[in-house]
Formats: structure tokens, C-alpha cells, sequence
């Protein structure tokens, strides 16, 4: 998986840390302050979106009054404190970005989430030091399935793509990756095991955790 590759890219939620559950409950809760109850599928519709396009399809899907600005910073001030207090790593997660550092790969986070969120789990977690470059979908002008987000990271760390790495637990994320001429390897995560079977077939490799990935072995400097 890792022969060959200068340069280790990561989605964050669900991917890098287990918080998918975390937006489920800030959208949930959101929505109930304006009286509105959270229709079906309302996850599967924003999948892959930047935290401004999802302000945006709440504000016009929903008729929310609020700017988009506010939706995003009432979100912020909602998730905060539960990435700061609840959130874990997924299970090999700092093990793996640790080893991976010592070999001299260079290291990306690619997300929807917005910076400051990024920041501070990577942070309290002890691995914000550990990452060369943060890319959020803010920061390119379309969310995944677009490759943007991803060769914006491959830009900063000026990396070709087809060098670059690519961990991701949804199926649009996989597409971007895939979109911009990387190899890609899908986790496994609670929130989306709806969708393992077509993870599993799109990319290149996949796991359900990071202990599996053999790095000494597989790594040739």
C-alpha cells in the first residue's frame, strides 16, 4: 500500500477520528430549534459537502433565517466541546500517522470540517504538529466528489498525486481521491457501514483499522 508513496493524505471524520456521530446530533439538534424535524436521507444529501455549501442547502432546503455565516459558527460552538472532550482517534490512528512521519513521508488532512474544528481535535489529541498541510473544502471552491480538496493538498505539500496516499470512510470522499489521480484505501466506520460493500469495490485497498496496515514491511525508502 505504502511502496512507492511520498506522501500520506487523510479525510478527517470517520476517517482519522471517530466523530461522524458527533454531526448527526448537531444537525438533529439544530433543526429542532426552528421547530423542523430532520427528514430521511438528510445525511446522504449532504455527503461530501464543505461546511459552507451544507450551511447553504440547511439556509435554502429549510428556510433557516440565519446567514450562513451564523449557521456555521452555531455549528462550530455546538461540536466543539465534543471534539475537545469526546471524540476519539480511530483505533490505530496516532500509532500509524507516528510511523509514517519517522519514515519521511509527508502528511495532509483533507476535510469538510471547518479549520478551527481540525485543529483543535488534532491538537488535543497530540498530532497537530504531526501534519504538513490542512486542506478544508472551504479552502477550494467545490466539496468531494470534486478532486479539488485533494491536489490543493498534494499542492502544499508538493507531492504528485499519483504519489500520494489516500485514507477515506465515504464513497464521495473515495471518488475525489480516485478523481485526482490517487491511490485510495477506504476505513471502515460505523456511521457509513451501509456503504462497505461499494467502499470496498472502489478503492484501491481498504481497512478496518490501522494496525492492519503493515508499514515496515511495506515501505521501501
Amino acid at each position: 500500500m505504502l511502496r512507492g508513496k511520498k506522501a500520506v493524505i487523510f479525510d478527517l471524520d470517520g476517517t482519522l477520528i471517530d466523530s461522524m456521530w458527533v454531526w448527526t446530533e448537531v444537525d438533529h439538534k439544530y433543526l429542532k430549534k426552528f421547530q423542523i424535524q430532520p427528514p430521511p436521507g438528510l445525511h446522504e444529501a449532504i455527503e461530501g459537502m464543505s461546511f459552507t455549501e451544507g450551511a447553504r442547502y440547511f439556509k435554502e432546503t429549510f428556510g433557516i433565517a440565519d446567514s450562513i455565516e451564523e449557521i456555521m459558527l452555531e455549528w462550530n460552538r455546538m461540536a466543539f466541546q465534543v471534539y475537545v472532550e469526546e471524540v476519539p482517534m480511530k483505533p490505530g490512528a496516532y500509532d500509524f500517522v507516528k510511523k509514517i512521519r519517522k519514515l519521511g513521508l509527508k502528511t495532509a488532512i483533507a476535510t469538510s470540517n471547518s479549520t478551527h474544528l481540525v485543529e483543535t481535535v488534532l491538537k488535543v489529541h497530540g498530532l497537530l504538529e504531526d501534519f504538513d498541510a490542512i486542506v478544508t473544502a472551504d479552502d477550494v471552491p467545490e466539496g468531494k466528489p470534486n478532486p479539488q480538496i485533494y491536489l490543493e493538498a498534494a499542492a502544499r505539500i508538493q507531492v504528485p498525486p499519483e504519489n500520494c496516499l489516500v485514507f477515506e470512510d465515504i464513497s464521495m470522499g473515495i471518488l475525489a481521491g480516485q478523481r485526482a489521480g490517487m491511490t485510495t484505501c477506504a476505513v471502515k466506520d460505523a456511521f457509513s457501514d451501509y456503504q462497505w460493500e461499494k467502499k470496498v469495490e472502489m478503492a484501491d485497498y481498504h481497512i478496518e483499522n490501522y494496525n492492519e496496515v503493515p508499514v515496515e514491511e511495506n515501505r521501501q525508502l
